[in-house]
């Protein structure tokens, strides 16, 4: 699996900072204010090594916790027809109380595709955007299924 970067925003009661999320297939990397976070999906990212200064981020049981992080990524989108069409998928995950939300838009072709759920589950709320598209249109596989 090729290793893929997306620029995004990390939002929390101390700011926001842009930041670059990076996926090798079995986890997430990211620095936030000089602080490396990884983690198997993006409600297990964790301060690596050792715990951050205290008060700097809300951990709880050693992950990230009340924030929210917004990231676009490119996702190909293949056709029946075997043409591949480049869309965004915009993504906004909020891990803030009272409950967790992941909030997700694929743009492809001029059109908009949401998800309707809230949800914190990147596979269930990509199934719901996958159930949208027009028929014969498919996301191609890619680190998105090991999120």
């Amino acid at each position: 699996m090729t290793t893929q970067s997306w620029a995004g925003w990390y939002r929390d009661r101390h700011g926001s900072e842009a930041l670059t999320i990076t996926a090798d297939g079995t986890q997430l990397h990211t620095r936030i204010r000089g602080v490396d976070f990884a983690g198997a999906g993006f409600d297990s990212l964790g301060p690596v090594p050792g715990i951050p200064p205290e008060g700097s981020f809300a951990l709880d049981g050693g992950t990230l916790r009340d924030f929210v992080l917004e990231w676009d990524m490119p996702v190909p989108v293949a056709s029946d027809d075997g043409a591949v069409h480049h869309a965004t998928l915009s993504c906004l995950l909020s891990l803030k109380p009272p409950e967790p939300d992941l909030g997700l838009a694929l743009h492809l072709g001029g059109a908009v595709y949401a998800s309707g759920r809230a949800e914190v589950d990147f596979g269930s709320v990509l199934d719901d955007i996958r159930r949208q598209l027009p028929y014969g249109a498919h996301l191609q596989p890619s680190v998105l299924e090991s999120i």
